[in-house]
């Protein structure tokens, strides 16, 4: 959200926040700018892509990873949501991303580095063809 105000040069960011009601209301103002609405969530119309940046994943790369993986998306003109998560509990595979493209079911890539991501962005997102280095997802819960 920082970097978001930082960017979002529209807004004040000598504007004082004094109340969870005015981080509210900033909070609607550059969700709609994005095109978020009040919710936040076009999740099920874009492209989501999570960079796991649990420790593990940062000391494997997984910064430079995301920071690629954004300025591939933008040169490719792949509208996609890019965002940082915890672990993603394959430790060994790191760094990893998951790629959830609406109407499909999530998959996992491990040891992405530069040129698996333009692989995974050309081939898998931009043409749908499988890419290897997918992660089967093989756990199962407590319910199960």
């Amino acid at each position: 959200m920082l970097s978001e105000l930082k960017n979002n040069h529209h807004l004040s960011i000598m504007t004082k926040i004094k109340t969870l009601t005015d981080l509210k209301h900033l909070k609607d103002k550059i969700q709609l700018k994005n095109g978020l609405g009040k919710s936040g969530d076009k999740s099920e119309q874009i492209i989501q892509i999570k960079v796991g940046m649990a420790t593990c994943g940062i000391a494997s790369g997984a910064k430079e990873v995301m920071k690629y993986l954004i300025e591939e998306c933008e040169h490719l003109a792949v509208d996609a949501n890019v965002k940082q998560t915890g672990c993603l509990g394959y430790c060994y595979a790191e760094p990893m991303i998951e790629v959830l493209i609406p109407g499909s079911k999530p998959k996992v890539f491990g040891y992405v580095n530069n040129k698996k991501v333009r692989e995974i962005i050309e081939n898998y997102i931009i043409k749908g063809e499988q890419v290897e280095g997918e992660i089967p997802i093989s756990f199962k819960t407590i319910n199960n």
